[in-house]
Order: structure tokens, then C-alpha cells, then sequence
């Protein structure tokens, strides 16, 4: 009998956005209720936006009379639903990412992005700091075991800044208007809410 095809699921993702977080936290038990494998792919929100002619919610909705106060009762359900205690909202939002993607690229080149993921989500998100200060950067990274030196001095080498672009113009080419988005081979999927349409595409 032929091996089935591992299914891949690739997440592009952006520490500044919360709605990446509750995808980041929820990934993981998606992953072992399907025995998909997910790809991260890090991407620059700012980047993609500008591309595309995109705003976030809270500038595009600002004007709308109860938008964001429904956008706000989405979080609160999808929080609740996960028991995602550990979310707090970052004071310092929104917080320009670049040192944090490129953080990213050059952790994904060593193979250690996993990691490098889970210590750029809880520096935003569950201790939030203004993780584009390059001295918070540089602590968080240390404290949660990171040479933040060595980290800092990688966001600026060019095959990092080359790579990192090039993620948010092929994430852009494939239809990305914004972060999370989820592609399954063609297929593309957006924000945190489609996750269950994720889930029965790999089920299917």
C-alpha cells in the first residue's frame, strides 16, 4: 500500500498581531488531533499591508459604530473557548516587528525557530514588553535563553533582510492580505476564526 503524503500546513505568521498569538497557542493540538505538520513562515505584517493596500482592524473598523466592540467580544470568546489565560494585551501595541521577523528568518535558518516562536509570542503577548527597542529585544531574547547579542547582530546581516522579504512578497504572491493566514498546499485560509475550516480540509 502507498505511504499517504504528510500533510503541511504553513502558517504565516507575525509577532504583532494577536490574532498570530491565539493561532500560535491553538496550533499545536490542532496539529496532534490530524498528525498535520505546521510550518511557520515569518512574515512582516507592515509589508503585507502595504502591498495590499490593507489596514489592521483597529484603524480600518475605527470609524465604524460597534465594529470594534464586536471584534473585541470575537477575542474574548476565542480566549475563553482555548482557556487562553495567559494573554495580556500588549500596552505598547502596535509594536513595529521588524527586529522580531527578522529574529525569526535568521532563527528559522538555524533551525530554531520553534523555539525563537514561542519566546516572540510570550514576549508580546503573555509578559508583553516594546519588543522593538533593541535593549528589551535583546533582554527578553537572554532571558529566555538566547544570545540576544548574537540575535540582534543577525537581524542585520543581508541574507536575514533578503529572507524576511522575500517570505512577505511570496505570502503576498500566494493572496495573503494579512496575518495569520494558513495555506494547505493551493489552498488558503484566513485568521484565527477559519482554523476549524483548517481542520476539516486535513480531516477531509
Amino acid at each position: 500500500m502507498p505511504q499517504s503524503i504528510p500533510r503541511l500546513v504553513e502558517f504565516h505568521f507575525d509577532f504583532g498581531s494577536p490574532n498570530a498569538y491565539f493561532a500560535h497557542k491553538v496550533l499545536a493540538g490542532l496539529a496532534a488531533r490530524t498528525g498535520a505538520s505546521i510550518r511557520y513562515v515569518p512574515v512582516l505584517l507592515g509589508g503585507i499591508f502595504k502591498a495590499t493596500n490593507n489596514r489592521s482592524p483597529f484603524e480600518a473598523f475605527a470609524g465604524v459604530r460597534n465594529k470594534l466592540a464586536y471584534e473585541r467580544l470575537e477575542i474574548a470568546r476565542f480566549i475563553a473557548r482555548h482557556g487562553l489565560t495567559g494573554f495580556q494585551m500588549n500596552p505598547f501595541f502596535p509594536v513595529n516587528t521588524l527586529i522580531l521577523m527578522r529574529g525569526a528568518v535568521a532563527m528559522d535558518k538555524e533551525g530554531q525557530l520553534a523555539p525563537y516562536a514561542e519566546a516572540g509570542f510570550h514576549h508580546m503577548w503573555e509578559e508583553p514588553k516594546r519588543m522593538d527597542d533593541p535593549a528589551v529585544f535583546k533582554a527578553a531574547m537572554d532571558a529566555s535563553g538566547f544570545d540576544g547579542a548574537a540575535l540582534l547582530e543577525a537581524t542585520q546581516a543581508q541574507d536575514v533582510k533578503a529572507g524576511l522579504i522575500a517570505n512577505t512578497e511570496t505570502s503576498v504572491g500566494r493572496g495573503a492580505f494579512g496575518v495569520p493566514t494558513f495555506f494547505i498546499g493551493p489552498d488558503m485560509y484566513f485568521g484565527k476564526d477559519r482554523l476549524h475550516e483548517v481542520e476539516q480540509a486535513l480531516a477531509a
